[in-house]
C-alpha cells in the first residue's frame, strides 16, 4: 500500500489483442472508475483513451506500456505530478487541414481543461508508420523513421515539456476495420500505437502516449457498435491523450511509488504473458484474471503457471467484491 495507507492496484488491458472490453475506444473505464473509487489505481492508456473522450480521473495514474514493465520490473518509480507541460510532436506526412483540426483540438483542450501545452513540433521528415494485423489475429506494424521523432521530442524537452503526445499520420484502415466498428474485432493501429510509446518511454523515460491522425477526417455517419463509437464521433483523438498526459506520473530512480507498494494487479483472463504477470509473481503480489474479458490471445493460467498465486473470476465486479 501507499505511504498514507491507500491500497493501490493496477488495472491493465494490453493494446492490439482484441480485448472484449477495453479492446476498443474506451470502453474499459466504467470499470477502471469503479476500481478507482476503491484504491488508486495504476491504467495503462488502452484503458481510458476514448477519442475526444477520457476515462482518466484523479484517483488514476496514466502510464505508458513500456515504463508500466520497467515499473513491475522495480527499475523505475513514479512520482505523482500535476499539470505537467506537455509538448506535441506531429508527423511532417500531415496534410494542413488535418494539421489545423490537431492545432484547434490543442486549443479547445487548454481552454476547457486547462492543460498545459507549452508548444508543438513538426518532425523533419515523415515518420512512415505502417500497420496490420499479424496471422494471429494481434494488432501490429513498424515505424521506418523513429530518429525523426526523437528529434522533435528533443526539441520540445528543451523548450520545457515534461510529457510528450506524438500524432503519427496513419493510413485510413476502413475497408479492413469493419470487425471493430462492429465491436468484435482489433483494432488495427493500436499495437504500433503502442511501439511508438515504448520508443519514446524507453530513450526519454517521460510519459508519452500516441494518437493517430488520418487524411480522411469526415466523421461518419453509420451507426456503430459503442465499445467503438467514441472514435467515430470526431476527426481527432488527441483529447484523450492530453487529458491524460496531464496529471500522468514523472519518473524517479529513487524514492516516490514503486513496485513495493502495488497490492494487486488486474488482467484480462487469456492475456497472462506479460511483464507485470510475471514480475508480480516473483513479488507475490496478488493477480485477478477476469474471465469475462476475453482477448485473441491464449495465454491462461492453466496453459504457463498453474499457479496458486493468480485468482480467477468471473466478472471484473466479483473482482472488486473480493478486492
Amino acid at each position: 500500500m501507499l505511504d498514507n495507507g491507500e491500497k493501490l492496484g493496477a488495472f491493465i488491458v494490453p493494446t492490439g489483442i482484441g480485448a472484449s472490453i477495453g479492446g476498443y475506444a474506451g470502453d474499459a473505464s466504467t470499470y477502471a472508475r469503479k476500481f478507482s473509487k476503491k484504491s488508486k489505481l495504476i491504467v495503462n492508456p488502452n484503458v481510458v483513451n476514448a477519442g475526444v473522450f477520457s476515462g482518466i480521473n484523479d484517483n488514476m495514474f496514466y502510464i505508458e506500456g513500456y515504463s508500466l514493465d520497467e515499473f513491475f520490473k522495480g527499475n523505475l518509480n513514479f512520482q505523482p505530478s500535476e499539470n505537467n507541460k506537455i509538448g506535441v510532436v506531429f508527423d511532417k506526412a500531415i496534410p494542413q487541414e488535418v494539421l489545423n483540426i490537431h492545432i484547434n483540438t490543442i486549443g479547445a483542450v487548454k481552454t476547457v481543461y486547462g492543460v498545459d501545452v507549452i508548444g508543438y513540433e513538426i518532425t523533419k521528415n515523415n515518420v512512415g508508420v505502417e500497420f496490420y494485423i499479424d496471422e494471429n489475429g494481434i494488432s501490429t506494424g513498424g515505424v521506418k523513421n523513429i530518429e525523426t521523432v526523437y528529434e522533435a521530442v528533443e526539441k520540445l524537452i528543451k523548450n520545457g515539456a515534461q510529457a510528450v503526445a506524438i500524432v503519427c499520420l496513419f493510413e485510413d484502415p476502413e475497408d479492413e476495420n469493419l470487425d471493430y466498428q462492429n465491436g468484435a474485432g482489433v483494432d488495427p493501429v493500436g499495437g504500433v500505437e503502442g511501439i511508438i510509446s515504448h520508443c519514446v518511454s524507453q530513450k526519454f523515460q517521460i510519459p508519452c502516449a500516441h494518437s493517430p491522425a488520418f487524411e480522411d477526417f469526415s466523421i461518419s455517419t453509420d451507426i456503430v457498435n459503442p465499445k467503438a463509437a467514441s472514435e467515430y464521433i470526431t476527426p481527432t483523438f488527441l483529447p484523450c491523450v492530453l487529458l491524460g498526459l496531464h496529471n500522468a506520473p514523472k519518473f524517479v530512480k529513487n524514492g516516490g511509488i514503486s513496485i513495493d507498494n502495488l497490492d494487486h494487479l488486474i488482467m484480462p483472463f487469456d492475456s497472462l504473458g506479460a511483464t507485470p504477470v510475471f514480475e508480480a509473481l516473483k513479488r507475490n503480489i496478488k493477480i485477478f484474471a477476469v474471465k469475462e474479458n476475453s482477448t485473441k490471445l491464449n495465454v491462461t493460467n492453466s496453459k504457463l503457471f498453474k499457479s496458486d498465486k493468480i485468482i480467477e473470476v468471473e466478472t471484473y465486479d466479483d473482482c472488486l467484491e473480493l478486492i
